[in-house]
Protein backbone atom coordinates (compact mmCIF):
# COMPACT_ATOMS: atom_id res chain seq x y z
CA UNK A 1 0.00 0.00 0.00
CA UNK A 2 1.26 3.48 -0.90
CA UNK A 3 2.52 5.64 1.99
CA UNK A 4 0.38 8.52 0.76
CA UNK A 5 -2.57 6.96 2.60
CA UNK A 6 -0.93 7.93 5.88
CA UNK A 7 -0.07 11.53 4.97
CA UNK A 8 -3.64 12.70 5.60
CA UNK A 9 -2.74 16.20 6.70
CA UNK A 10 -1.32 16.85 3.22
CA UNK A 11 -4.11 15.19 1.26
CA UNK A 12 -6.81 17.39 -0.27
CA UNK A 13 -9.94 15.67 -1.58
CA UNK A 14 -12.95 16.91 -3.51
CA UNK A 15 -13.28 19.29 -6.44
CA UNK A 16 -13.84 22.58 -4.61
CA UNK A 17 -11.10 21.94 -2.06
CA UNK A 18 -8.53 20.95 -4.70
CA UNK A 19 -9.37 23.89 -6.98
CA UNK A 20 -9.15 26.30 -4.04
CA UNK A 21 -5.76 24.85 -3.06
CA UNK A 22 -4.36 25.55 -6.54
CA UNK A 23 -5.86 29.04 -6.73
CA UNK A 24 -4.59 30.00 -3.28
CA UNK A 25 -1.04 29.14 -4.34
CA UNK A 26 -0.64 26.13 -2.00
CA UNK A 27 2.30 24.01 -3.25
CA UNK A 28 0.86 20.79 -4.73
CA UNK A 29 3.28 17.94 -5.46
CA UNK A 30 0.91 15.55 -7.23
CA UNK A 31 -2.65 15.38 -8.51
CA UNK A 32 -4.60 12.14 -8.92
CA UNK A 33 -7.52 12.35 -11.37
CA UNK A 34 -10.15 9.74 -12.27
CA UNK A 35 -9.14 8.49 -15.72
CA UNK A 36 -11.64 9.40 -18.43
CA UNK A 37 -13.54 11.94 -16.31
CA UNK A 38 -14.53 14.85 -18.56
CA UNK A 39 -16.62 16.97 -16.14
CA UNK A 40 -16.11 20.73 -16.48
CA UNK A 41 -14.84 21.21 -12.89
CA UNK A 42 -12.34 18.35 -13.27
CA UNK A 43 -11.09 19.79 -16.56
CA UNK A 44 -10.62 23.16 -14.81
CA UNK A 45 -8.58 21.47 -12.05
CA UNK A 46 -6.38 19.70 -14.59
CA UNK A 47 -5.84 23.01 -16.40
CA UNK A 48 -4.78 24.66 -13.10
CA UNK A 49 -2.45 21.74 -12.34
CA UNK A 50 -0.75 22.09 -15.74
CA UNK A 51 -0.41 25.84 -15.19
CA UNK A 52 1.45 25.10 -11.93
CA UNK A 53 3.51 22.32 -13.56
CA UNK A 54 2.11 19.79 -11.07
CA UNK A 55 2.65 16.08 -11.70
CA UNK A 56 -0.71 14.61 -12.84
CA UNK A 57 -1.62 10.93 -12.57
CA UNK A 58 -4.77 9.62 -14.28
CA UNK A 59 -5.87 6.55 -12.34
CA UNK A 60 -8.72 4.04 -12.08
CA UNK A 61 -11.54 4.50 -9.55
CA UNK A 62 -10.19 1.65 -7.39
CA UNK A 63 -6.83 3.39 -7.05
CA UNK A 64 -8.47 6.67 -6.00
CA UNK A 65 -10.55 4.84 -3.40
CA UNK A 66 -7.38 3.17 -2.13
CA UNK A 67 -5.62 6.53 -1.65
CA UNK A 68 -8.67 8.40 -0.31
CA UNK A 69 -9.00 8.97 3.43
CA UNK A 70 -12.55 10.35 3.32
CA UNK A 71 -14.16 8.36 0.48
CA UNK A 72 -15.45 11.71 -0.88
CA UNK A 73 -12.81 12.49 -3.48
CA UNK A 74 -15.23 13.28 -6.37
CA UNK A 75 -12.60 12.04 -8.83
CA UNK A 76 -9.72 14.25 -7.64
CA UNK A 77 -7.11 13.99 -4.87
CA UNK A 78 -4.22 16.42 -4.47
CA UNK A 79 -1.09 15.83 -2.40
CA UNK A 80 0.15 19.10 -0.98
CA UNK A 81 3.74 19.69 0.08
CA UNK A 82 4.28 19.83 3.84
CA UNK A 83 6.52 22.89 3.37
CA UNK A 84 6.83 25.76 0.90
CA UNK A 85 9.47 25.34 -1.79
CA UNK A 86 12.20 27.93 -2.26
CA UNK A 87 13.83 29.29 -5.41
CA UNK A 88 17.40 28.45 -6.42
CA UNK A 89 18.15 32.20 -6.33
CA UNK A 90 17.21 32.21 -2.60
CA UNK A 91 20.05 29.75 -1.97
CA UNK A 92 22.61 31.89 -3.79
CA UNK A 93 21.38 34.90 -1.81
CA UNK A 94 21.82 32.94 1.43
CA UNK A 95 25.43 32.18 0.46
CA UNK A 96 26.01 35.90 -0.27
CA UNK A 97 24.52 36.87 3.09
CA UNK A 98 26.89 34.48 4.86
CA UNK A 99 29.87 35.61 2.81
CA UNK A 100 30.46 32.01 1.65
CA UNK A 101 30.97 30.24 -1.66
CA UNK A 102 27.66 28.61 -2.66
CA UNK A 103 27.36 24.95 -1.63
CA UNK A 104 24.27 23.23 -3.06
CA UNK A 105 23.17 19.59 -2.98
CA UNK A 106 21.32 18.34 -6.07
CA UNK A 107 19.35 15.11 -5.93
CA UNK A 108 18.79 13.13 -9.11
CA UNK A 109 15.45 11.36 -8.55
CA UNK A 110 15.59 10.39 -4.86
CA UNK A 111 12.39 8.39 -4.29
CA UNK A 112 12.61 7.42 -0.61
CA UNK A 113 11.22 10.13 1.71
CA UNK A 114 13.48 8.94 4.56
CA UNK A 115 16.54 9.45 2.36
CA UNK A 116 15.38 12.92 1.30
CA UNK A 117 14.71 13.91 4.92
CA UNK A 118 18.10 12.62 6.05
CA UNK A 119 19.89 14.48 3.23
CA UNK A 120 18.14 17.75 4.12
CA UNK A 121 19.26 17.22 7.73
CA UNK A 122 22.85 16.61 6.60
CA UNK A 123 22.70 19.62 4.26
CA UNK A 124 21.76 21.84 7.18
CA UNK A 125 24.49 20.53 9.48
CA UNK A 126 27.16 20.69 6.76
CA UNK A 127 26.30 24.33 6.03
CA UNK A 128 24.91 23.76 2.53
CA UNK A 129 22.84 26.67 1.26
CA UNK A 130 20.08 24.53 -0.21
CA UNK A 131 18.86 21.28 -1.74
CA UNK A 132 17.55 21.01 -5.31
CA UNK A 133 15.17 18.23 -6.35
CA UNK A 134 13.44 17.46 -9.68
CA UNK A 135 9.69 17.75 -10.20
CA UNK A 136 9.36 14.31 -11.78
CA UNK A 137 10.23 10.79 -10.66
CA UNK A 138 11.15 11.96 -7.17
CA UNK A 139 9.62 12.39 -3.74
CA UNK A 140 8.51 15.90 -2.70
CA UNK A 141 8.30 17.53 0.72
CA UNK A 142 5.91 15.10 2.40
CA UNK A 143 5.23 14.91 6.13
CA UNK A 144 7.60 11.91 6.34
CA UNK A 145 10.40 13.99 4.78
CA UNK A 146 9.72 16.82 7.24
CA UNK A 147 9.79 14.44 10.21
CA UNK A 148 12.99 12.69 9.08
CA UNK A 149 14.73 16.02 8.53
CA UNK A 150 14.40 16.60 12.32
CA UNK A 151 13.50 20.27 11.91
CA UNK A 152 16.10 21.04 9.23
CA UNK A 153 13.34 21.86 6.72
CA UNK A 154 12.67 25.01 8.75
CA UNK A 155 16.16 26.29 7.96
CA UNK A 156 17.36 24.68 4.73
CA UNK A 157 15.78 25.88 1.47
CA UNK A 158 14.55 23.17 -0.93
CA UNK A 159 13.81 24.04 -4.56
CA UNK A 160 11.93 21.91 -7.07
CA UNK A 161 13.04 22.31 -10.69
CA UNK A 162 11.54 21.09 -13.95
CA UNK A 163 14.85 20.43 -15.70
CA UNK A 164 17.88 19.48 -13.59
CA UNK A 165 20.48 19.80 -16.36
CA UNK A 166 19.19 23.24 -17.41
CA UNK A 167 19.42 24.34 -13.77
CA UNK A 168 23.00 23.05 -13.65
CA UNK A 169 23.88 25.00 -16.79
CA UNK A 170 22.41 28.21 -15.32
CA UNK A 171 24.39 27.67 -12.10
CA UNK A 172 27.59 27.04 -14.08
CA UNK A 173 27.14 30.48 -15.65
CA UNK A 174 27.08 31.85 -12.09
CA UNK A 175 30.41 30.21 -11.26
CA UNK A 176 29.39 26.86 -9.74
CA UNK A 177 31.00 23.60 -10.72
CA UNK A 178 29.59 20.13 -10.09
CA UNK A 179 30.79 16.88 -8.61
CA UNK A 180 28.67 13.73 -8.61
CA UNK A 181 28.96 10.63 -6.50
CA UNK A 182 29.61 7.53 -8.60
CA UNK A 183 31.66 4.39 -8.10
CA UNK A 184 33.62 4.83 -11.34
CA UNK A 185 35.15 8.19 -10.42
CA UNK A 186 38.31 9.48 -8.79
CA UNK A 187 38.72 9.05 -5.03
CA UNK A 188 37.08 12.00 -3.28
CA UNK A 189 40.33 12.48 -1.33
CA UNK A 190 42.19 13.23 -4.59
CA UNK A 191 39.79 15.96 -5.72
CA UNK A 192 39.85 19.67 -4.93
CA UNK A 193 36.28 20.25 -3.69
CA UNK A 194 36.70 23.91 -2.74
CA UNK A 195 34.94 26.93 -4.21
CA UNK A 196 31.33 27.34 -5.40
CA UNK A 197 30.13 23.74 -5.68
CA UNK A 198 27.12 21.59 -6.41
CA UNK A 199 27.17 18.04 -5.02
CA UNK A 200 25.02 15.66 -7.10
CA UNK A 201 23.63 12.50 -5.49
CA UNK A 202 21.86 9.86 -7.58
CA UNK A 203 18.83 7.63 -7.27
CA UNK A 204 18.92 4.87 -4.62
CA UNK A 205 19.03 2.08 -7.22
CA UNK A 206 20.37 3.49 -10.47
CA UNK A 207 22.72 6.23 -9.26
CA UNK A 208 23.17 9.46 -11.20
CA UNK A 209 21.52 9.40 -14.63
CA UNK A 210 23.81 9.59 -17.67
CA UNK A 211 22.50 13.00 -18.77
CA UNK A 212 23.07 14.58 -15.35
CA UNK A 213 26.47 12.88 -15.03
CA UNK A 214 27.51 14.34 -18.40
CA UNK A 215 26.87 17.82 -16.96
CA UNK A 216 29.16 17.21 -13.98
CA UNK A 217 32.75 18.46 -13.96
CA UNK A 218 34.08 15.68 -11.73
CA UNK A 219 33.00 12.22 -10.62
CA UNK A 220 33.92 11.35 -7.04
CA UNK A 221 33.97 7.87 -5.60
CA UNK A 222 33.96 7.03 -1.91
CA UNK A 223 36.67 4.48 -1.00
CA UNK A 224 34.98 1.30 0.27
CA UNK A 225 36.45 -1.87 1.72
CA UNK A 226 33.38 -3.95 2.56
CA UNK A 227 31.67 -6.76 0.73
CA UNK A 228 28.71 -4.83 -0.64
CA UNK A 229 29.03 -2.44 -3.56
CA UNK A 230 27.44 0.83 -2.49
CA UNK A 231 26.32 3.12 0.33
CA UNK A 232 22.78 4.26 0.99
CA UNK A 233 22.11 7.55 -0.89
CA UNK A 234 21.78 9.65 2.27
CA UNK A 235 24.97 8.19 3.77
CA UNK A 236 26.88 8.85 0.53
CA UNK A 237 25.59 12.45 0.60
CA UNK A 238 26.81 12.79 4.19
CA UNK A 239 30.27 11.40 3.50
CA UNK A 240 30.86 13.66 0.49
CA UNK A 241 29.28 16.73 2.09
CA UNK A 242 31.66 16.42 5.02
CA UNK A 243 34.69 15.99 2.75
CA UNK A 244 33.62 19.34 1.22
CA UNK A 245 33.32 20.77 4.77
CA UNK A 246 36.78 19.44 5.68
CA UNK A 247 38.39 21.02 2.64
CA UNK A 248 36.62 24.34 3.25
CA UNK A 249 37.90 24.41 6.85
CA UNK A 250 41.52 23.99 5.79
Amino acid sequence: MNNEKHVNENMIEGRNAVLEAFRSGKPIDKLYVLDGCQDGPVRTIVREARKHDTLIRFVEKERLSQISATGKHQGVIALAAAYEYSEVEDMLELARERGEDPFLILLDNIEDPHNLGAIIRTANLAGAHGVIIPKRRAVGLTATVAKTSAGALNYTPVAKVTNMTRTMEELKEKGLWFVCADMGGSSMYDLNLKGPIGLVIGNEGEGVSRLVKDHCDYIASIPMKGDIDSLNASVAAGVLAYEIVRQRLQ
